[in-house]
């Protein structure tokens, strides 16, 4: 049984259609990007799946259950966690009493010490929140969104205010939430972070699915054109090169192709044949960036 499961979905607010026939679904313990710009309809599709939001069409699953069905919410209520880009939590308690207060919503929920070490905030917990930095307390909306021990973990934007290292440190706690079984829900304007973590991908723009698939496939990156660049060797010039060059730039070689095993093969076997090296050699797709500023970018 998938860990969320959505048909047809529809949400619209008088004659205006925030979420139109959307369907997708998420298999349990996989990370689970959903993409898009504001006001394509992703926060809206988000609240119809905790049970905070009234669909108005369409058929949603969440953990096996229908999160408008009242009598089901409370039992997804502990099964579900949820990291927002900002939470209210009281100013004046301490890490640690923040933690202890939401681990007692929870059947079985992880131990408070645990949840700070995987945090990063052992050096804070006695400290009280209004006294916390921008990241760390990011850091501790991480942690309240996991103390509870949740099967599907929402994360809206889980690294914004975060330093590279905090960044990082974060992409390995969802790595291994997901690896132990959880199964999560990301939003996320950094497409390094969707690439890093996300096995599965779907975009919305106005109001509808615009394009699904892994990172590396979303919108034909993994067959289409690819950019070859490489340092013009010494004493070389384009015209010798075995293939036409696209453009050349302070001798940097540019070649787009589609053959790109074919061109390589053959650019390699001339440079090993008349003894040249190919100084910055890289091989680029379309960057995820550049797919899905296609995808949601708005016609004129």
């Amino acid at each position: 049984m998938p860990a969320i499961s959505v048909r047809h979905l529809t949400k619209t607010y008088g004659d205006t259609e925030a979420v139109h026939d959307v369907s997708f679904e998420v298999e349990a313990g996989e990370v689970f990007a959903l993409l898009g710009p504001n006001g394509a309809g992703k926060t809206t599709t988000i609240e119809i799946l905790e049970g905070f939001r009234q669909r108005s069409g369409g058929e949603v699953a969440t953990l096996g259950v229908d999160p408008a069905d009242r009598n089901a919410q409370r039992w997804l209520r502990t099964r579900i966690g949820v990291v927002l880009q900002e939470l209210a939590v009281e100013p004046y308690y301490s890490v640690r009493q923040v933690l202890s207060r939401n681990a007692g919503f929870y059947p079985s929920p992880r131990p408070v010490d645990e949840v700070i070490e995987l945090v990063g905030l052992v050096e804070k917990a006695g400290a009280r929140v209004k006294t916390l930095s921008g990241g760390q307390q990011r850091r501790l909306d991480v942690g309240l969104g996991i103390i509870g021990r949740p099967e599907l973990l929402f994360l809206d934007e889980p690294t914004t205010g975060l330093d590279p290292s905090g960044r990082r440190d974060t992409w390995e706690l969802i790595r291994r939430l997901s690896a132990d079984g959880t199964t999560v829900i990301l939003t996320t304007h950094y497409m390094d972070e969707v690439e890093a973590l996300a096995s599965r991908v779907a975009v919305l723009a106005n109001a509808r699915i615009v394009a699904t698939g892994t990172p590396a496939s979303l919108g034909g990156r993994d067959s289409g054109a690819v950019t070859i660049r490489f340092d013009l060797p010494d004493g070389v010039t384009a015209e010798e090169l075995p293939f036409p060059v696209h453009a050349l730039r302070d001798g940097r070689v540019e070649l787009r192709t589609e053959e790109e095993l074919e061109v390589l093969h053959a650019l390699s076997g001339w440079a090993i044949e008349h003894h040249h090296r190919l100084p910055g050699l890289t091989v680029a797709r379309i960057t995820l960036e550049d797919v899905y500023l296609q995808l949601t970018r708005e016609e004129p």
